[in-house]
């Protein structure tokens, strides 16, 4: 993670990030004879060099290492010490048996996310969002009314797009309406934050915490929508308790006008049309999403490809029209792979790494040692409601990768339960969150993890009641 924390986060975030470090369970038949290496040097020195490499990643903005280095390093080493201690064993294809399958783990979740985050970027650069924010400027709303209308476009968007896109477009529009006024600032990014959070806990495309769950099997594609409304108050209660704090002022409109590039409602059609093959590959044909959401990829680029061959259409006007969609439009034609290479590269790189560190880390036998404390002492309920606390301060994918690796048996609504706490858990902490970190840099000065911890006690009432509400309703599911 890239949060900026003092030495205690640090270690704290570091010790728990390294002791619920996972591993992909890899096949049964492929794991034979394991050796228990939890009390050798080797699984001792395993733990040292990834907690090193986290606390890198952790001190990411001071030292300008990007995050995605140290833990690449980490896992090479992790792998390399597993490998020679099972060739002296004789036992190497053990281990090269358990490399491959979570290799294959992280391909089939990295190809997914490359995906979503062409459509994305495309979406982006085809001016979607900021035609979005265009109009919500020039409509004139008070700050209370604005403060409603973000959080409720990010609980509905992130679903779709990821809550970090979701938080920065709501973002820019806070700020373009209220930057002179630092106290509707800092809150309405408070609200933007859990808001983004907790819409991405009731979609399997919401996050990918939720993602994986999906793909797993744990949960099926419809069974994630019964959070709904758990996530709804997660985001409803903390917002109608600062809504009081919202000063009742309206700003002056803009008369900004920013329009759509030609192409971007077909490029929406297709995102949409790219999630539903994802969803039919896998309910229906019994296939891994992914190949759903690569087919999808081909559409993207069939359009692209028509775009880029009547690209006239836009130059013989000097750059702009098409009247048939009243779209603005670049005489600059649309390239797929100009979106492909402005995926977050680091971050899915960052992800190969944590992947292949906490596999090893798990395949050394850490992950029994604290699968039994949480799961078997504490209990499903106690230990799941602890897995969003957690996350506040460890990024939420390693959490989630702990707990589908341990593969704890719970019931359904068990699962719900850990999928929607390690989603919303995030919003306790400024730094516990992607979409609170980036936002901090957004709105620096303004938005700040004290102005953030000042509101946690709130946000933790809608914490606790989102958990109620899932009781509650979905007792059923227990």
């Amino acid at each position: 993670m890239y949060k900026n924390l003092n030495p205690l986060w640090v270690l704290v975030a570091g010790t728990l990030f390294s002791l619920l470090a996972p591993v992909q369970a890899f096949a049964s038949e492929a794991a034979g004879e394991m050796l228990h290496l939890t009390d050798s040097a080797v699984g001792y020195a395993a733990i040292v060099i990834f907690a090193i490499a986290y606390l890198l990643v952790v001190a990411e903005e001071f030292t300008h290492l990007r995050k995605s280095k140290p833990v690449i390093i980490a896992a090479g080493i992790i792998w390399g010490m597993i490998g020679w201690v099972y060739m002296n064993h004789g036992m190497s294809h053990t281990a090269e048996a358990a490399v491959r399958h979570n290799l294959l783990e992280y391909a089939e979740l990295m190809l997914f996310l490359l995906v979503a985050m062409t459509y994305i970027n495309a979406m982006e650069e085809r001016q979607v969002f900021d035609a979005l924010r265009s109009w919500l400027i020039k409509k004139g709303f008070g700050f209370r009314q604005l403060f409603w209308l973000t959080g409720f476009l990010a609980f509905f968007i992130s679903p779709v797009a990821d809550n970090l896109t979701t938080a920065l477009l709501m973002c820019a529009v806070v700020l373009a309406v209220g930057a002179s006024n630092a106290r509707f600032v800092t809150i309405a990014c408070i609200n933007i934050v859990v808001a983004s959070n907790a819409g991405g806990a009731f979609s399997p495309f919401g996050d990918i915490t939720t993602l994986m769950v999906w793909q797993k099997g744990m949960v099926d594609f419809w069974g994630f929508f019964a959070l709904f409304v758990p996530a709804m108050v997660n985001f409803v209660v903390p917002a109608a308790i600062m809504h009081f704090a919202i000063p009742n002022e309206k700003p002056e409109a803009s008369d900004e006008v920013v329009m759509m590039k030609r192409g971007a409602k077909r490029i929406i059609v297709l995102f949409l049309l790219t999630i539903m093959t994802a969803v039919s590959f896998h309910n229906f044909l019994g296939m891994p999403p992914v190949i759903g959401m690569l087919t999808g990829l081909g559409y993207l680029q069939l359009l692209g490809f028509y775009l880029k061959k009547t690209n006239y259409k836009c130059v013989e006007v000097s750059s702009w029209v098409t009247e048939t969609e009243g779209h603005k439009s670049s005489a600059v034609p649309f390239d797929i792979f100009n979106k492909v290479a402005k995926a977050e590269w680091d971050t899915l790189f960052f992800f190969y790494g944590v992947v292949m560190c906490v596999g090893g880390l798990g395949f050394l036998g850490y992950l029994a040692l604290i699968s039994d404390v949480m799961y078997n002492q504490w209990g499903a309920t106690n230990a799941n409601i602890a897995v969003g606390v957690i996350s506040a301060i460890v990024d939420n994918i390693p959490v989630m990768f702990a707990v589908l690796t341990m593969n704890p048996e719970m019931s359904t609504g068990q699962w719900l339960l850990v999928t929607l706490t390690a989603g919303v858990g995030g919003s306790l902490l400024s730094i516990g969150s992607a979409a609170g970190v980036a936002l901090m840099g957004q709105a620096r000065g303004m938005y700040t993890f004290f102005g953030h911890l000042k509101w946690t006690p709130v946000i933790a009432a809608g914490y606790a009641a989102s958990i109620a509400t899932h009781f509650w309703i979905n007792s059923n599911l227990f």
